[in-house]
């Protein structure tokens, strides 16, 4: 059984990816940290459809949260101010905005910073998506 949680994204996505450097780098959550398309999602408890859809949280009891949530999961894993922000983003109204807000970035993340046309495609129309599952 894990003993942290992780964090699942879309390793294929440039925006995603560099939102991940930049997390490990300046927020260093407490958590283990995997690109969907080499975690093993069964055992994870979560669908391919819903990684490539979102960002997830998964602890380490098996609770997925997605979006915004595992974004306020990831502040509140990390220290100071991080975790305050973690904490507002889960408070109503301020998580139904974060809610729509991070619909608005994740449905156009290859137009955001870093992004690539890649990013639009699904995960099966994607460069290199041959042979991968």
């Amino acid at each position: 059984m894990r003993t942290q949680p992780v964090l699942v994204y879309d390793g294929d996505c440039g925006f995603c990816t560099s939102s991940v450097t930049f997390a490990e780098r300046r927020i260093r959550p407490s958590c283990g940290i995997t690109p969907w398309q080499f975690a093993e999602l069964d055992a994870l408890g979560v669908t391919q459809s819903r990684a490539e859809r979102e960002l997830l949280w998964i602890t380490p009891h098996g609770t997925v949260y997605g979006g915004a949530q595992a974004v306020a999961k990831l502040l509140l894993s990390a220290r100071g101010g991080w975790a305050v922000l973690g904490a507002v983003l889960r408070l109503p109204p301020i998580r139904w905005v974060a809610h729509g807000v991070y619909r608005i970035i994740a449905d156009n993340r290859d137009r955001m910073p870093g992004g690539t046309a890649a990013c639009a495609l699904p995960a099966d129309q994607r460069p290199g998506a041959a042979g991968r599952t």
